[in-house]
């Protein structure tokens, strides 16, 4: 879990009073929390909400969608995106594609930036109803087009066999395992902060909390050579690294493409793979992804 600030740390931070705090929370939407009669405030999210404010935000060098035969993916990382840009190199080879694994907030702040045509993002809202939309409108402002990849299956990975047992996230804590943790950006981080603190568990009291990794592979190494007893992950990994999984939940993988962006052709090229059936091929040979939604416009609908 994020750092959570005092209302006098708060105020300090700010710059205001501590009364003032207050009237941010009620009319301005201060992120705020309140835990045994005490306001808490999330630092990642305080600070997002002071970029949203911002006015007379500087403007970014010239956008990446100039660039000619250039595709840019930035964001949350994952096995069958890997395999869908491996695709698209081998169909367009007068295409540059790369990815930057930086985490889904991050993909939307590249995006924001300028610096990618597409975010790859699983943020899910507070209340799991939905996902990236509010992300979304709060660190970029103008909601970009949202183009469902795939859902897939998250989870945690064991060892083949399951030697210690473990049925979920509450045996992190009762029987002391040790994990190996996702990247401060990344979505999947987001999810098991989550998860312990449904399950009343302290992150500070987890074993291995602090050892971050930047990709399902890697986390998936971790338990596989004995490092770690469990980590957060896909099922797809376990499937690859021949490891256990227990399921938490299936979610939804999306892409983000601003509307100045649109129609750079690199992207539009794509968006034309996500309907083919050399992509659904490659994702039948893993495990934990269904693809029925797949190229589907998610945000704006059709009326």
């Amino acid at each position: 879990m994020e750092k959570l600030l005092s209302t006098r740390e708060i105020a300090e931070l700010l710059g205001v009073n501590e009364k003032m705090v207050y009237t941010l929370i009620n009319e301005k939407g201060l992120p705020a929390t309140r835990i045994t009669g005490k306001w808490l405030f999330p630092k990642n999210l305080v600070e997002q909400w002071v970029e949203s404010k911002t006015i007379n935000y500087p403007q970014p060098p010239a956008s990446v969608v100039a660039v000619p035969n250039l595709l840019l993916i930035a964001g949350s990382n994952d096995i069958l995106l890997d395999r869908a840009l491996a695709l698209f190199r081998k169909q367009n080879p007068e295409h540059v594609a790369l990815f930057g694994n930086i985490g889904s907030l991050g993909g939307l702040r590249a995006l924001r930036q300028g610096l990618c045509h597409i975010a790859s993002s699983h943020l899910a809202h507070e209340h799991e109803d939905e996902y990236n939309f509010a992300y979304a409108a709060s660190v970029i402002g103008n909601l970009p087009a949202v183009i469902n990849f795939c859902r897939r299956e998250q989870g945690l990975l064991v060892v083949r066999g399951n030697p210690h047992s473990i049925k979920g996230i509450l045996d992190i804590g009762a029987k002391r395992l040790t994990i190996a943790n996702r990247q401060l950006e990344s979505s999947t981080r987001v999810l098991l902060d989550r998860e312990l603190e449904k399950a009343g568990l302290d992150c500070k009291e987890v074993k291995g909390y602090g050892r971050e990794f930047q990709s399902h592979l890697e986390v998936g190494l971790e338990v596989l050579a004995g490092r770690a007893d469990t980590a957060p992950s896909i099922r797809a990994v376990a499937t690859l690294l021949g490891l256990d999984f227990i399921p938490l939940r299936w979610e939804r993988f999306d892409l983000l493409v601003p509307k100045e962006g649109f129609f750079a052709k690199g992207v539009q090229l794509f968006l034309e793979l996500l309907q083919s059936s050399e992509l659904h091929r490659l994702a039948d040979e893993l495990s934990g992804y269904d693809l029925n939604y797949c190229g589907k416009m998610m945000y704006p609908q059709k009326s």
